[in-house]
């Protein structure tokens, strides 16, 4: 018998970024983030970054948890940037120093700000480091500087000013950033900071960062020219219970010493470790909520129920099959069916046929056929509406009836159970 491994081993879906090599497009996803996401016991499933794509992502289901990390910059219109002073000729000088970050990836861009709003919508732990931690942002209504160099450093006195990327030194560049004390962050570095400081130093890559935080989040550390080097919802922060919501400007997975795996500090793995225990955490959660009982145990006056109704249906299939009259025994007995479809669910005009061959009285019987006729023009004007939807609004809306399927099926289970406690007391 094959064991199904989603029920044993939570999954971490990681965006691919998209590079070339030998001429040919190669997509790729930086292996520390992996060994760290392995170590803490998941499993990391790679979302490649291809075409069409984005329409896909049901396919990758169960979702446990979403690190994203590496990639180009985000598409400007999706964060206001035309709130942004920079001029032609700046823009363009921009996009020479940064050539390898400033070409726009719009299906990366799309995948990963639907995986976002995703986890946003059912509370799937998510860590965003870099670039994971802008399209957090974004995904949440907050905007990015498009360069911290053209849009920060003027407003910043030079002994404030930071250099957050070193193109000639990328894994050996650090700059200080102050921790915010009672923030998951300080408690992981507690043990390196100085009481006074509160200051560490961190790793990063990055030309752009969040300009307007989102309103959900908090704050957790700052560089000293003011930008936000790291953010939390603490409305959605609690490993233990699968609740993980965050986003690092900085790379906590390649601050090790020169020539070593050994890190920098000893809390530098513990946004990985916490994040792993959240998406552990949330798989249990998700199973129990779809493990229902396959069966109910029923007292005796339940059973006694049960076979009558049973016993009616099975009275009105042999006439119906038979063709044969209902006499009047046998027309008492049917009754029980009668009343269990009118109490429990709207009868199709088959059933309805059914139902009137077979002699049973069924009250009401226009007010169903009234219904059925409603719920036909109801999806007829909802086909209509649907089909001049944008592919993207079909996708949002499949989405959110993804998420309602949830809600239902969380309901449900808890009705159940309610139901299986009620018949055992």
């Amino acid at each position: 018998m094959a064991t199904d491994l989603s029920v044993i081993l939570p999954r971490v879906l990681i965006v691919s970024r998209r590079s070339v090599r030998k001429n040919k497009f190669v997509d790729f996803v930086g292996e520390y983030h992996l060994d760290l996401i392995v170590s803490y016991g998941a499993v990391p499933v790679i979302v490649p970054r291809v075409t069409g794509v984005h329409m896909l992502l049901d396919s990758f289901e169960p979702i446990h948890g979403v690190l994203l990390c590496e990639g180009e910059d985000i598409d400007p219109s999706l964060y206001e940037a035309e709130t942004s002073n920079l001029s032609a000729e700046e823009l363009e000088e921009i996009r020479r120093l940064h050539a390898s970050d400033t070409s726009i990836d719009t299906e990366k861009d799309t995948i990963e700000m639907r995986l976002a709003k995703l986890c946003l919508e059912r509370n799937i732990p998510y860590l965003g480091i870099c670039r994971g931690s802008q399209v957090l942002n974004v995904a949440c209504g907050g905007t990015l500087y498009q360069d911290i160099d053209k849009e920060l450093m003027n407003k910043v006195p030079l002994n404030q000013r930071v250099v957050h990327m070193d193109y000639d030194n990328y894994d050996g560049h650090r700059h200080s950033v102050k921790v915010v004390e009672s923030t998951p962050l300080h408690q992981w570095f507690k043990d390196s900071l100085e009481d006074e400081k509160m200051e560490i130093s961190v790793n990063s890559y990055h030309h752009q960062g969040v300009k307007r935080l989102a309103q959900r989040f908090v704050p957790m550390a700052f560089a000293t020219d003011g930008l936000i080097e790291g953010f939390y919802d603490p409305d959605a922060y609690n490993p233990e219970e699968g609740k993980f919501i965050m986003g690092l400007q900085f790379h906590p997975e390649r601050m090790r010493k020169a020539d070593s795996d050994e890190f920098d500090y000893p809390g530098c793995p513990f946004a990985y470790m916490e994040f792993a225990k959240a998406v552990i955490a949330y798989q249990k959660k998700l199973n129990g909520l779809t493990n229902v009982p396959k069966s109910l145990k029923l007292d005796q006056e339940m059973e006694k129920k049960r076979k009558i109704i049973v016993r009616s249906f099975s009275i009105a299939r042999n006439i119906y099959e038979g063709g044969n009259g209902i006499n009047s025994s046998k027309e008492s007995e049917l009754e029980a069916g009668a009343e269990f479809l009118e109490s429990n669910k709207a009868l199709s005009l088959q059933q309805e046929t059914r139902l009137k061959q077979m002699g049973a009285t069924v009250r009401n019987a226009s007010s169903y056929i009234e219904r059925l006729k409603l719920n036909e023009e109801r999806e007829r004007i909802a086909r209509n509406v649907m089909g001049k939807m944008s592919v993207e609004q079909l996708s949002d809306l499949m989405s959110f009836y993804h998420m309602m399927g949830q809600i239902s099926s969380e309901v449900l289970e808890r009705k159940l159970h309610g139901l299986v406690n009620e018949l055992s007391s």
